[in-house]
């Protein structure tokens, strides 16, 4: 027997078939992923509001990033380059995936000025500024669950991911694995601070990716809401 020819099969048979197992194993955890929490139902949409588009922009079964630039939009440049660049850019081919960012009106003009700023040369078609009265914005603010308030100049550093049929998304439970050991009092994540880029990068990310996960699910009639959650979409 030639045992020098047959280690040489073994050693490629289990170069081909532990990749296939291992992805045979990983397969089922793919519909492993919980329903991103829904922390508030019934966010008002935006019937009240004019847009920038010549589409009738709504909330309603759509994906939305939504966030509120106040009076003085420029002075929130940070907050939606950063919101640019670790969220839209990334997320911007999923279906009926938007951000819509909320000014009060005769803010149009810094608006476009704001526009040119994150722009830079790239395709904003999923990206929607609307436009309404105080009133209007702050009853939409409040249509939220949120532990911080809306600054004197209706602006905000946090935005809200509103799912298809309305509801606010994000974690009734946000300790971390120390703070769980630890047995810390139960704290919710309802907004994700755009100024903080780890918390965009890490936590905002991860809840999105999970949202269209279980929208990609839904689709394929593989959908379960009984299965675990996926605390960690990077591993």
């Amino acid at each position: 027997m030639d045992y020098k020819k047959v280690s040489r099969y073994v050693v490629l048979g289990v170069l081909f078939f532990l990749p296939v197992t291992f992805l045979l194993f990983l397969y089922p955890a793919t519909h492993n992923y919980e329903p991103l929490d829904v922390v508030n139902k019934d966010v008002l949409d935006l019937q009240a509001f004019s847009s920038d588009s010549e589409d009738s922009i709504i909330l309603k079964d759509h994906i939305t990033v939504l966030g509120f630039v106040g009076n003085k939009p420029m002075d929130k440049l940070i907050a939606t380059s950063n919101l640019k660049e670790l969220v839209y850019d990334k997320f911007k081919g999923f279906k009926r995936f938007q951000i819509v960012i909320v000014a009060p009106k005769g803010t149009e003009e810094t608006v476009e000025k704001l526009k040119l700023e994150i722009a830079s040369y790239e395709d904003l078609r999923f990206w929607h500024f609307v436009f309404g009265e105080p009133s209007d914005i702050q009853r939409l603010f409040y249509s939220l669950k949120s532990k911080l308030n809306l600054n004197e100049d209706l602006s905000s550093n946090n935005v809200f991911v509103i799912d298809k049929d309305l509801s606010q998304r994000g974690r009734l439970d946000d300790r971390t694995d120390n703070e769980l050991e630890k047995n810390k009092p139960v704290y919710e994540l309802n907004s994700y601070d755009c100024i903080e880029v780890a918390e965009i990068k890490n936590k905002m990310s991860d809840d999105l990716r999970i949202l269209f996960t279980e929208y990609r699910q839904k689709r394929k009639g593989e959908f379960n809401s009984d299965t675990r959650r996926a605390n960690d979409l990077k591993n």
